[in-house]
């Protein structure tokens, strides 16, 4: 975990905090690190989509009209 850290409550429903306290126990991890670990992959994730709109927001676009007549154009549906 970072060295300067800020404390939050978080509350879960008990099965996941039973869950979470197993996995820190098999792990030798706390609660919180994996948590966190969660949460940065999430935010991570949540970066690479943002990343993949903006390189994709020059395409053009079609309704979904059209692409139902181009899939039955073409035989797919």
């Amino acid at each position: 975990m970072a060295l300067f850290t800020k404390r939050a409550t978080v509350y879960f429903d008990p099965e996941i905090h039973h869950i979470l306290k197993l996995k820190a126990l098999e792990t030798n991890r706390s609660i919180s690190d994996i948590v966190d670990e969660a949460i940065r992959l999430e935010l991570a994730e949540d970066a690479e989509d943002l990343q993949a709109i903006k390189e994709r927001e020059k395409e053009p676009t079609i309704t979904y009209e059209e692409l139902i007549a181009d899939l039955k154009a073409h035989g797919k549906i």
